[in-house]
């Protein structure tokens, strides 16, 4: 597998957030997807990833690439993934390089790779835009989301990741309306007999 492609962006990311901070109009598609992993020691599975508990974690087993795979039942708009990473308390164990692929399915991920991620020693919640150069690309329409980490913090073979969290635009509350209306009275005159 390669670490880079043509249509892979990279970039670096330091430091993170304590405190979990996400746009109102975005919200969390995790639980309708089923998530799965490529490996893992007994007690720290997938379900770590997911029990908003940062104090557990999911803890690889096995060769690099990591794999973490999202699967969702039908195609979802998908904007943000952050990720959750301790490296005071992980060190080698902390993801150094993380690839973030979309596609249908196993069979045609590599081909829209997304982007690549540096991790430089990062202690907190770690926002990963899913976004395009183009600024009408604000979502990535997808059935499945792979989060790959290619590579730890000083060489480190097994990975500790402690949570993951995956966002999308909110839908529309008024179908067919192209603008979010918040008031009743704006809702009431906005449509043109």
């Amino acid at each position: 597998m390669a670490d880079s492609s043509e249509g892979e962006e990279e970039g670096k990311l330091t430091g993170g957030s304590q405190q979990l901070v996400v746009d109102d109009d975005l919200r969390e598609m995790g639980k309708k997807a089923a998530w799965s992993v490529s490996s893992y020691k007994p007690g720290n599975g997938v379900l770590s990833l997911r029990d908003d508990n940062l104090e557990t974690y999911w803890q690889s087993d096995g060769a690099q690439p990591h794999l973490v795979n999202v699967q969702f039942q039908k195609k979802v708009k998908l904007q943000l993934v952050v990720l959750y990473v301790d490296f005071k308390l992980d060190e080698s164990y902390t993801p150094g390089k993380i690839s973030i692929r979309a596609g249908d399915g196993f069979h045609n991920l590599k081909v829209i790779e997304i982007k690549a991620v540096e991790l430089v020693k990062p202690t907190g919640w770690m926002h990963i835009s899913l976004s395009g150069n183009d600024p009408r690309e604000t979502f990535v329409n997808t059935f499945m989301l792979q989060i790959a980490v290619l590579s730890n913090h000083l060489n480190g073979r097994d990975t500790h990741i402690r949570q993951i969290k995956v966002y999308g635009p909110r839908p529309n509350p008024i179908p067919l309306q192209p603008f979010q209306f918040t008031s009743t009275e704006f809702i009431t005159y906005s449509a043109v007999r």
